[in-house]
């Protein structure tokens, strides 16, 4: 049995060695003749598997280590008889730490109370719902668009996408990429949606760059229908516009998700399904090794800081979002360097908030938010 892995898949190495060949190689390596005789491969977003890929080759099954999966063409696979899976809702926890941290840094930049604010959340999938529920615990109003949910489940939750552009003060956007039907996402931030909004507020995008239209997005700055831009995904990865770049309020490398612990949810899942799939009797695996944080103490005493200032502490600990921003800002002809070789953060759980005189209610909201507490 030979399995293909790439070889920015963390945590990884070693699990398949006693019961396969494998191969690990750069995503953009991993070529039709690599794979020809391959019964496996385990990738991410940068390999794109098609039938120029896959065509001809003995691939019985691809596990790819991240939430999307638009990089794989689903349609031939399904024709073809080959067998896929995605690790749904690995890194949501990653990327509600880093709306968490953008929404801290919002709120100090701007001067900003969180709990007046109106967010509205499009797409409400295993992301979705995690940043809706941190963004409930910092006070604010949460709006919820999701049209194939609320198909499924009733209106009772979910608003329309014209109430999140009336009454929304940040939008954030957790959408999958679909090119077609009528969820297509493809360009939805397009000319027609900016100049939609009442509000003029922040959009942040940090699910896939091509749900965005660059050159819309770009009018909408100059003509402030949105008062900034945070973005993580870009359209043209990793050759994105500069312009753009120089107009964002935050800018980091598609790394929302990149995140220790969600990696290592991503790897263990796609160890997994292979294994349920070719029996190979690692169905339990788990990875070792996911290194512990630098400084897993946070130190608050809460005299004189509001709640929201004790938030900001807190978060910000864990992650400083601004750190990436201004390293991409730096050098951003290596984005693909960056985010291949981006020193993961570990997620609010892996950290303990030692406090003193802070009440006992934000100290339960701190819990909710996943941090350990102590006195």
């Amino acid at each position: 049995m030979k399995i293909i892995i790439d070889d920015k898949i963390p945590y990884i190495r070693g699990a398949f060695e006693d019961v396969a060949e494998v191969i690990y190689l750069p995503g953009s390596k991993t070529t039709a003749e690599i794979v020809r005789d391959a019964d496996a491969i385990v990738t991410r977003t940068r390999t794109i598997c098609n039938e120029k890929l896959l065509a001809g080759s003995s691939v019985k099954f691809i596990a790819t280590a991240t939430i999307g999966y638009d990089h794989i063409d689903t349609d031939y696979c399904d024709a073809a008889g080959i067998k896929w899976t995605n690790a749904p809702g690995c890194n949501s926890k990653s990327v509600e730490q880093y709306i968490a941290s953008t929404l801290m840094v919002l709120a100090e930049t701007k001067k900003l109370q969180l709990k007046d604010l109106c967010i509205g959340i499009v797409g409400v999938g295993n992301v979705g719902s995690k940043v809706a529920k941190i963004c409930e615990i910092f006070g604010m109003k949460v709006l919820l668009n999701d049209p194939p949910r609320e198909r499924a489940e009733g209106p009772e939750k979910f608003v329309s996408l014209e109430t999140v552009k009336n009454e929304a003060d940040i939008i954030s956007l957790h959408v999958p990429l679909n090119t077609k039907g009528e969820d297509a996402t493809f360009h939805m931030g397009d000319e027609s949606f900016f100049s939609a909004l009442k509000k003029k507020p922040v959009l942040i995008n940090s699910c896939r760059g091509e749900v965005i239209k660059t050159d819309a997005v770009k009018k909408a700055l100059k003509t402030k229908q949105i008062s900034a831009f945070v973005c993580d995904c870009w359209e043209n990865e990793p050759d994105l516009d500069l312009e753009l770049l120089g107009m964002t309020e935050i800018a980091t490398p598609h790394i929302a998700g990149y995140s220790k612990d969600g990696k290592a949810k991503g790897t263990s899942m796609s160890v997994q399904a292979i294994s349920d799939f070719f029996g190979l009797g690692l169905n339990n695996w788990q990875p070792s090794g996911v290194e512990l944080p630098t400084n897993p103490i946070i130190e608050i005493d809460g005299e004189g800081m509001s709640e929201q200032e004790i938030f900001s502490k807190a978060i910000l600990h864990t992650y400083d979002i601004r750190h990436d921003d201004k390293l991409l800002r730096l050098s951003p002809e290596h984005f693909e360097q960056q985010r291949g070789d981006y020193p993961t953060r570990r997620e609010f759980p892996a950290f303990t908030v030692r406090t003193q005189r802070v009440e006992e209610k934000t100290l339960e909201k701190l819990k909710q938010i996943g941090f350990n507490t102590a006195p």
